[in-house]
């Protein structure tokens, strides 16, 4: 006799093994800063890369099963370069990017018996922070458009926390990285994530032509710095401030039977 697996069974099957995949892999974070869109990864590996662009103004980011993200961003790279070539460059969008994902995702979701174990972001800079666009899209072809910061892979929920409580709309560079860096140690409290230990890139508005920019591991290093040296410098000035507004203790009058 055929085994017989309903069809709700079987949906909840592939999302539920999909979902382990992911949560086994290391976490990325995307958030936008003053002058564009922030991408950090926990990544050692100066090799296999879960941060890419894929044209001008658009750039990738993933986690789960390498292979298979990486056959994404391959598709991704080729729809980009033939509607370009075709059309016009302004016509590749992230959005539309985005869609072509969906439809692949949910068609190896739907028609294959493994489903992709692989989290997606696709995102556009913009000419400022309210034209940026940020696409995740998860195993199943499902599209979230996103605003401020993305957490995906490992333990999203405890990274997406500490953003909410650290993210700041129009921070500069060094402070988004260091809220990044941040998010990403929120997973075990004992890990502090160094330089050379992640994947670092930006897409920055201010640039000519390609605005994707990877960040080297000294680069990335300066940033940390500059932003624990900034916070460290706020605290002591208010520190300062503080016993500056101190009252001066009143002097004792003197007795009168002196």
């Amino acid at each position: 006799m055929p085994f017989y697996v309903s069809p709700e069974q079987q949906m909840k099957d592939k999302a539920d093994y999909a979902r382990k995949g992911i949560a086994r892999g290391r976490s990325v974070v995307v958030l936008q800063y003053d002058d564009g869109i922030l991408f950090v990864a926990d990544n050692p590996s100066r090799a296999l890369h879960k941060i890419s662009e894929i044209y001008d103004r658009i750039a990738f980011a993933a986690v789960g099963k390498y292979n298979e993200f990486e056959n994404l961003r391959l598709g991704g790279v080729r729809y980009a370069d033939i509607n370009g070539y075709q059309y016009d460059r302004r016509d590749v969008t992230a959005r539309g990017l985005a869609n072509v994902y969906a439809q692949s995702l949910g068609t190896i979701f739907t028609e294959t018996a493994k489903p992709y174990e692989v989290e997606l972001v696709v995102a556009e800079v913009g000419d400022d922070a309210e034209t940026d666009q940020v696409y995740r899209l998860t195993f199943d072809g499902s599209v979230a458009d996103e605003h401020g910061y993305v957490a995906m892979g490992g333990q999203a929920e405890a990274v997406a926390q500490s953003l909410k409580d650290g993210y700041r709309e129009g921070a500069p560079l060094a402070e988004a990285l260091r809220t990044a860096v941040r998010a990403l140690e929120a997973q075990d409290s004992d890990r502090r994530l160094e330089a050379t230990s992640l994947e670092v890139a930006v897409l920055d508005r201010n640039r000519e032509h390609r605005l994707f920019k990877r960040l080297s591991a000294a680069r990335i290093g300066d940033l940390l710095s500059a932003a624990d040296g900034s916070a460290g410098s706020g605290g002591a000035a208010d520190a300062a401030e503080g016993e500056g507004s101190k009252p001066e203790p009143k002097q004792k009058p003197e007795s009168d039977e002196d």
